[in-house]
């Protein structure tokens, strides 16, 4: 091979060097923000299960809650 293929070959390989570490560093990102994801749909989900609770328990209650978080709501909603 001559000096410029070699040093072109060389590039390549450094590019596909970095390329690897940085497609190992977003997989990782997305491993937590799945991780993130599930965390928070388990909390919604406890969420729901609490609020349906206290719906069936204490109708008042509930209805009191969900009466205040529409009058809290921002106003674009």
């Amino acid at each position: 091979m001559d000096e410029h293929t070699d040093k072109r070959l060389t590039e390549l390989e450094i590019k596909a060097s970095f390329m690897d570490d940085m497609l190992d560093s977003l997989n990782q990102v997305i491993i937590r923000q799945q991780a993130t994801l599930d965390l928070l749909v388990r909390e919604v989900s406890a969420l729901k299960a609490q609020l349906e609770q206290t719906s069936t328990g204490s109708f008042g209650v509930a209805s009191d809650v969900l009466s205040r978080a529409r009058d809290n709501a921002p106003p674009h909603y």
